[in-house]
């Protein structure tokens, strides 16, 4: 027969694995994006939606480092970033998309350019140029539809 106490510490032991798996399994998106206000709506349909962890940044060097060291499964990069400087240079998203995909170690993470530059020719333009593995105009209106196109290119 089983104590409830047992029951009690076996059940513990059952959710710290859920908790432990579900971290494990839990994919990361690094949202790199300059407009807060973007920021926190892509976060939010992410998150709800896609049940997706998200980081965000603009500062090119954390960028980097979290590319690097495989804490993000996917980056959502902005193509105007207006503040963002790298070795004293002002760099914009196809910039830093350059640089990530040039770096073997970073490489075959996958970008997905975010812009509002949505005219004719610009997703063919800033993919062939960057290197991104896709491309999404902003705003973004249809939120499934902006968490089934990340979800694909996810590990």
């Amino acid at each position: 027969m089983i104590t409830k106490k047992e029951l009690d510490n076996c059940f513990a032991q059952v959710v710290i694995s859920l908790t432990s798996i579900n971290k494990i399994l839990m994919k990361t998106v690094l949202i790199v994006e300059d407009d807060l206000t973007n920021a926190r709506v892509f976060s939010k349909i992410l998150t709800k939606r896609g049940g997706l962890d998200v980081k965000h940044t603009e500062n090119v060097e954390e960028v980097i480092k979290i590319a690097q060291s495989g804490e993000a499964d996917l980056i959502l990069m902005d193509v105007s970033l207006s503040r963002s400087v790298y070795q004293g240079q002002s760099v914009d998203g196809i910039k830093i998309t350059q640089m990530l995909k040039s770096d073997p170690q970073t490489a075959n993470l996958p970008v997905i350019l975010v812009t509002a530059h949505a005219m004719e020719g610009d997703r063919e333009n800033f993919l062939k140029q960057s290197g991104a593995d896709g491309y999404i105009s902003k705003p973004v209106v249809d939120h499934q539809q902006f968490v089934d196109q990340i979800m694909a290119l996810l590990p």
